[in-house]
């Protein structure tokens, strides 16, 4: 029987010797698949330039195939994350991992921007069922005072993967192969993690008395999804994650385009440069949430918000400096990735009973993949045709303004800053 405990489950007089070595084995295994779900989300930014010429797509295509995947993604985690409360973490997860793997080689036999949606959309429904109870398993696998370092450590290998890995495997892999075979070859690890998740993860139904006295608590007592809205913070981070989403995916979608036709990069400095996404989002989702575990989720979730914006309207003036925009780029997701990981994880979490962890995080991350996510990448690719691509960060800008509003009206979350249990 698993014996870690969040810190609404764990009561005094139930603590048992900590089993760091599953703890570890665990956040692994989860780190690799959110490691996978990076890569085949956003494999297709770098790529597209190249598959725009080849199959004649236009801006408008690219920010439909991105929302496409997004409001997937969203609707898919609003429904997953309550189904994992109520059967577990691992009947969700594994399956979620085989199936967006086997869609992620489907997208090379795409013929057009109609195929590319549609598959896309697919894809996004088993990686938007993967990522809220990842969330919380990393959460119930970690001792308490660990939770912001150890969701850090998952949460960051999307990024690192997918936007500091990809782009430069990409771009060097184009030179040797066809873009449709590079999505058969990404599709193969997603089958090997989902093996040793099967083997390694514990039932987050199985974690122990306490928690699982809270969840038959929450069921007798005709507890659903909609009792998280109850708590103030869950609504806040539903728009915070819309702000969030809308610098990330306009940013991530739209940049190689802005890099190579607006500021005229190579296809290698273009690479290059895009890297600093997922780089500087690794270091910022990893030092900044762990740095919420001593002075307070609240106090860095606002550091982060003006951070970005800073970057970002820096981001603006600047021309076709290599090292310069790699700079700003790396500030940019660096502050913009901390707040996004502190909002799914900790400040929804900490924000609800036991039994509705993952059915919080579902919804923040439902509501601002739709929103954020599927509409924020539309209405950029129509900016971008119609008016010009070098428009496109001034949303991302807008949104973080907004969001800074949002962080200053949350409650702390951090038990022993505010005086709770969690």
């Amino acid at each position: 029987m698993m014996n870690t405990l969040s810190p609404a489950a764990t009561a005094p007089g139930t603590e048992r010797p900590w089993d760091i070595g599953y703890e570890w084995k665990a956040v692994l295994i989860l780190s690799l698949g959110f490691g996978l779900v990076g890569i085949d989300r956003f494999m297709i930014m770098p790529l597209f330039p190249v598959m725009m010429k080849d199959l004649g797509l236009t801006y408008q295509d690219l920010g439909h195939i991105t929302g496409a995947l997004a409001v997937a993604w969203g609707i898919s985690a609003l429904f997953m994350g309550n189904l994992s409360d109520r059967f577990g973490r691992r009947r969700v997860i594994v399956p979620a991992l085989i199936v967006f793997s086997l869609l992620v080689g489907t997208s090379g036999l795409a013929a057009g921007a109609g195929s590319l949606i549609l598959v896309r959309a697919l894809m996004g429904f088993a990686e938007g069922a993967f990522t809220p109870p990842s969330i919380v398993a990393t959460l119930e696998a970690s001792k308490p005072t660990r939770h912001g370092l150890n969701l850090g450590l998952q949460q960051a290998a999307l990024p690192f993967f997918g936007l500091g890995v990809a782009p430069i495997l990409v771009t060097q892999l184009l030179r040797v192969v066809p873009w449709h075979w590079i999505f058969a070859l990404v599709a193969l690890p997603g089958f090997i993690v989902a093996y040793f998740t099967w083997r390694i993860l514990r039932d987050g139904r199985a974690a122990g008395p306490a928690l699982q006295a809270a969840r038959r608590s929450q069921e007798e007592s005709g507890h659903r999804w909609h009792h998280a809205l109850r708590h103030r913070n869950i609504v806040l981070n539903m728009l915070g994650m819309l702000c969030w989403l809308t610098c990330l995916v306009v940013t991530s979608a739209m940049l190689p385009s802005y890099l190579m036709d607006h500021l005229h990069l190579d296809l290698l400095q273009m690479g290059y440069v895009l890297s600093a996404l997922g780089f500087g989002a690794t270091v910022g989702t990893v030092a900044m949430p762990a740095l919420s575990d001593r002075i307070g989720r609240k106090p860095v979730a606002v550091l982060s918000v003006i951070g970005a914006c800073i970057c970002l309207a820096l981001l603006l003036d600047t021309g076709a400096d290599p090292t310069r925009l790699f700079g700003l780029i790396f500030g940019t997701a660096f502050f913009n990735f901390s707040v996004l990981c502190l909002t799914v994880g900790p400040l929804s979490a900490e924000s609800v009973p036991a039994g509705l962890m993952s059915t919080a995080s579902g919804l923040v991350v439902g509501v601002g993949e739709i929103f954020g996510g599927g509409i924020a990448p539309a209405v950029a690719g129509y900016v971008a045709q119609h008016f010009g691509i070098q428009y496109i960060l001034h949303l991302g800008l807008a949104a973080m303004g907004l969001g800074l509003v949002v962080t200053l009206l949350l409650r702390e979350t951090l038990p022993r800053a505010n005086g709770t249990g969690g």
